[in-house]
Order: C-alpha cells, then structure tokens, then sequence
C-alpha cells in the first residue's frame, strides 16, 4: 500500500510513519496540502493520506476532487483532542488516530481505510478452475480479459492476478470508464499538459504513467467511446501515450487487465467496440462464473464476511446457524458476490442470539431469504459436494492430486489423449509421458472407449 504523509515529521508523527512501514506500507512525505495535491497531480500515487490535523484538510480534500485524485484520508494529531477530531472527520476524512501511535491501530486503520485486505475466497471448483488458468497467466505479461456479471469479483481477481505476477511490488491502478465522463475519461488515462483545456492548470499524470512498471486495471472497459479506443490501442500496441496537449510521446512500461460485464463480441458486431482492440485485450479470458454456478463458494463468502464486519463494527462474531447455511446456499444471488456482501453485513448488524438466524439476513427490500426450494435443494448439495471435494485434497501430495486429475479427465473424455491434454492445458506429449509413469507404477490408466479416438 502507498502512504502520502502530509505534515511536519517531528515526534509522533515520525514514530507513525515507522509504524506504517513496519506495517508493509511505502511511505513518501510530504509537508503541506499543496504539496500533496501537486505529488499526487504528478504522479506519485497514494492509496491512502495520513494528515495532521492542523491542516486544513477540507481544503485538501477540495483541492484533490477538483483534480478527480480520489484517495482517502485519515486524520492524525497529538493529544486527541475531541473536537479537532470531530471536525477532521467532518472535513471528510475517513478516521483520526491519536499521536502517539499504537502499532496495532496503525496497522488496524491501513487495512480498514484502504480496504487492500480482499482475499480469495473459494471452494467451489468452478472458481478453483480460474484461479488455476490465473495462475499460469500472471507471470507472463499478456493481457487479460475478466468477464462476468456485475458482482461477481471481477476486480478481486484482477488484483489476485497482479499479486501473483512479477509486477507485485509495483503499482496496481484501476480506472472505472463507466464512471468518469466521456470528456475526462482521456486527460484521466493519458494525463495532460498545463493550458492543454480550461482548467488545465497544471502537468497532471495520467493512469498510464501512474501504473508504469505495475499493472492498469480497465474496470468496465466496453463502455469507453469507440474514439479513445483506438487511443487506447496505439498506448497497449506501441506501449507509450501522448498527454493531451502534449508534443512528444512518453513511454510506458505497463500490464493491462480488462473487465467487462457485457458481450464483447455482440458489441464489434453493433459496432461499439473495435475487433482489433478487443484482440489485444483478450490475449487470455478468464470468466467468472455468477455465484449461483458456484454454490460451494456461498456459505465460504458469508462467513468471511461476517467475520469482517464484526470486527469492524465492533461486535461479537457469531457463527451462521444451520438454517441459515441452508438458506444462503438455496438463493440465487442475482446480485452476486457483491449482494451477498450486502445481505452479510446487514445480518451481523441485525443479529442478537449467539448465532445470526435466518431472520436477520434479509434482502435488499428487507424481505427474509425464503426456503429453499427443491431446485435450491441441488444446489446445496452441489455446494455440500464441492466442499466435500476440497476436504478430500487435504493431506494429499500435489503429485497425487495431479494424477487425480490427470486420470479422472481422461475418464471423462472416453480414453481419448487429445481432448483431455486440451482441458487440462498441457501438451499431448507430457500427457502420454504421465500415462506412462503411471502405467509403469502399476496405476490402471483408461483405455480409448468404442468410438473414441486414442489420439
């Protein structure tokens, strides 16, 4: 996580700032809210503000929209004094912390705020499947295309992908093209040059120059203007971009990722995305399944959700009764992971008994989730299956589980070499190499079935 400190560093302040780095943070400083403004104007980047509440930090803030720089803030100062807490935090920052610090409240407020604690979270093996094609894509620095319904863990996954890539130490910056207006959305990649439009009063850095060395989230990518796409195109294939208003190129050593929760193929047949583009985006797809295709993942979700707004706000853990289990399996989820959330956090607010009961998890309308029904029932034991799975390769070598796996595809493709090298992602030759160390351990391997071709 990047931390911008903005204040003089004396005394406790300093002592926070040691804290925050034996916390994993990277620090840089800087003394006034002007500085601060330009550092991150130029590109320095920050995930999260930690600012002395002497300073006006409403004007921060201010001074931070008009530039379109969203990073939270968190206020600091000596003596706790209650009312200049109160008015930073009606300022706008998100919390304050007493000087001098507490290294556990250091460490507390930095995952709180900056919300980088998002896990994976899977049992299913539908999300097994795409976690292991993410695993051997994220070393390489091909592009990727995340696709999905809305909710369903698209940026999660993105970020699962950076961190496992040999970019980790370097910037993870996500721009939201459905979010920022059209006529902003270019000057918000590429940056500009002072005078470049009214209200260009300064140099501001771009997304692109933000993320160089790490990696650029495109979250929503398919509703970017068809214009900025071929922008966009040039910056991926020539791998530098031209500031608006600006007279020379600047290079860019980045990673791509892409989301989208539309068909991008339907929209290079309507025209509202170029085929060329969408080829460079989707070097590698990985697509999400919604939640209700992935029943072993629910009651994994909402236990991890409700341990994490237990603890922030304040109140006992309690587990999910068994009716509860039941329900949360049976539901649709239409709003996915992210409705799930939602349903979670209300139902850890609502609880009272030493277990949150069914009737404290409620829909958005306020309505209880409903029994589950006999096509919900599957789907439970679906998800009792997946967990069973999971249970089973605990305690297993990986040589085990991969001829498991190796074997049970063959199974399922009739014997035939070809089909199972093809799903399993390896090469007809390794796969015969494996069938045959097995066969010579005296493992009985599956022959071609009538009709099948051995490959």
């Amino acid at each position: 996580m990047r931390l911008l400190v903005v204040g003089r560093l004396n005394g406790q302040l300093a002592l926070a700032v040691k804290m925050a780095m034996a916390a994993g943070a990277k620090v840089s400083h800087v003394e006034t809210i002007a500085a601060a403004t330009h550092a991150l104007r130029a590109g320095q980047g920050a995930d999260l503000l930690l600012v002395d509440y002497d300073l006006d930090i409403a004007a921060l803030i201010a001074a931070n929209e008009a530039e379109r720089i969203r990073a939270p803030v968190v206020a600091c100062g000596v003596a706790a004094d209650p009312q200049r807490a109160a008015d930073a935090i009606r300022a706008g920052a998100k919390e304050f912390i007493p000087l001098p610090p507490e290294a556990e409240l250091i460490a507390a407020v930095l995952a709180a705020v900056a919300d980088d604690n998002k896990p994976m979270v899977v049992r299913d093996i539908a999300m097994q499947q795409v976690l292991q094609l993410a695993d051997q894509v994220a070393g390489s620095d091909a592009s990727i295309l995340i696709t999905g319904e809305s909710g369903s863990g698209k940026e999660v996954v993105a970020r699962y992908v950076h961190q496992k890539s040999r970019r980790a130490s370097k910037p993870f910056i996500s721009v939201n093209c459905a979010a920022i207006p059209e006529n902003l959305l270019e000057s918000e990649l590429f940056g500009h040059e002072k005078g470049a439009f009214t209200g260009a009063v300064a140099r501001r850095i771009g997304k692109f120059e933000e993320a160089n060395g790490g990696t650029l989230l495109l979250d929503e990518i398919s509703e970017m203007d068809v214009r900025l796409q071929a922008k966009l195109l040039r910056a991926i294939q020539e791998r530098e971009i031209d500031r608006v208003g600006g007279t020379k190129p600047v290079k860019v050593d980045i990673r791509i990722l892409a989301t989208s929760n539309r068909d991008l193929t339907q929209a290079v047949k309507d025209q509202t995305f170029r085929e060329d583009l969408l080829y460079r985006l989707n070097v590698v797809n990985l697509r999400l399944p919604p939640l209700r295709e992935r029943p072993g993942d629910v009651v994994a979700l909402a236990e991890f959700f409700v341990k994490k707004y237990a603890a922030a706000n304040g109140v006992p853990e309690r587990p999910l009764s068994a009716e509860s289990k039941r329900r949360l399996a049976g539901h649709r989820w239409p709003g996915n992971v992210r409705e799930l959330e939602n349903a979670m956090h209300r139902a850890v607010l609502l609880s009272v008994g030493p277990e949150i009961e069914e009737t404290a998890i409620r829909l958005p309308d306020g309505q209880p989730l409903s029994s589950p029904d006999a096509g919900s029932r599957a789907a439970m034991a679906a998800a009792d299956a997946a967990e069973a799975v999971t249970r089973a390769f605990v305690g297993q070598t990986v040589a085990a589980m991969e001829q498991q796996l190796i074997l049970d595809t063959l199974e399922h493709c009739l014997g035939n070499r070809t089909h199972a090298a093809n799903i399993l992602g390896i090469s007809i030759r390794t796969l015969r190499n494996k069938l045959k160390e097995y066969g010579e351990a005296g493992v009985s391997v599956p022959a071609p079935q009538m009709g099948a071709n051995a490959a």
